[in-house]
């Protein structure tokens, strides 16, 4: 299966564990939302889409069959959040130059 695409929907900047939500699309034909990139015990990780369960536990809706294809997923979404924000970055401090620019 090949990832043909994939994009970081949203961005956090709080402190908390959360740091991004991700769609990443296979064959160009199966899109999976809600893939979160978590910063926990220092380090970046991938969790899967989830449904809370009556027993307040929680079961993921779809997942990676084999370590290999999951190494691969996340190597991939951690690459794009990278890319993303570096991408926030840049913005950020070219408003700053515009807004100090303006003054």
């Amino acid at each position: 299966m090949k990832i043909t695409d994939i994009r970081i929907r949203k961005l956090f900047n709080e402190e908390g564990p959360m740091k991004a939500i991700a769609s990443v699309t296979f064959n160009e034909c199966l899109a999976v939302h809600d893939i979160k990139v978590i910063y926990a015990r220092e380090r970046y990780f991938i969790v899967m889409p989830s449904r809370k369960n009556a027993d307040g536990t929680y079961r993921d809706i779809v997942h990676p069959i084999n370590a290999d294809f999951r190494n691969a997923l996340e190597a991939a979404v951690l690459d794009a959040y990278e890319r993303a924000m570096a991408e926030a970055e840049a913005m950020e401090a070219a408003e700053a130059i515009e807004a100090a620019d303006a003054e």
